[in-house]
């Protein structure tokens, strides 16, 4: 069965219909929390978040684009509403500090420069984060991104232009320093 007849029986009350979607979809929005978190006790708390508000959630699936690029809609909300409420200026400026300081001790180790990598991720602007998060990790095309985002391949592209350089500065200045 489809996801988009599950979706629609799902909505209209079946709990069968429901539990397969979310037997079906749950590694993509517990993988897309993981990668956006960091974490993994984070990155369960959305999508258990995600699994008990989708329910409500699918009156809003039209069935206009693929499920799964609506669930990547819903879980980039999901993690962007954790990360707001998680976090403040101050501490993205401590852990900016925190993640110059691991990058500059563990440069050489592979799993260091992964893990620095996230990290610089993580200061980058929200928009800019989601792009490569959804470009990079997730590896999907540009197009593919822009739909879930909703914005042009030009612009996914624009911003990983810009998620490139920012990176490249970031690296530069650990070398500087």
């Amino acid at each position: 069965m489809s996801d988009v007849e599950l979706a629609r029986r799902a909505r209209d009350g079946e709990r069968e219909a429901f539990g397969l979607l979310l037997e079906r979809h749950y590694d993509l929005v517990y993988r897309v929390a993981r990668r956006f978190a960091g974490n993994a006790a984070d990155a369960e708390d959305i999508a258990q978040d995600v699994c008990v508000g989708l329910a409500g959630k699918l009156k809003s699936f039209r069935g206009e684009a693929r499920f799964t690029t609506w669930l990547y809609r819903v879980a980039l909300n999901a993690c962007r509403d954790h990360h707001r409420r998680r976090t403040s200026l101050a501490s993205l400026g401590a852990a900016f500090v925190e993640v110059r300081a691991l990058a500059e001790a563990e440069q050489r180790d592979t799993a260091g420069r992964k893990r620095w990598l996230y990290e610089a991720l993580g200061a980058l602007d929200e928009a800019l984060r989601e792009t490569a998060l959804l470009v990079v990790a997730e590896d999907l095309s540009h197009a593919e991104a822009g739909a879930i985002l909703g914005i042009k391949e030009a612009t996914v592209s624009w911003r990983m232009h810009q998620v490139r350089k920012k990176l490249r500065s970031l690296k530069d200045g650990c070398h500087d320093g």
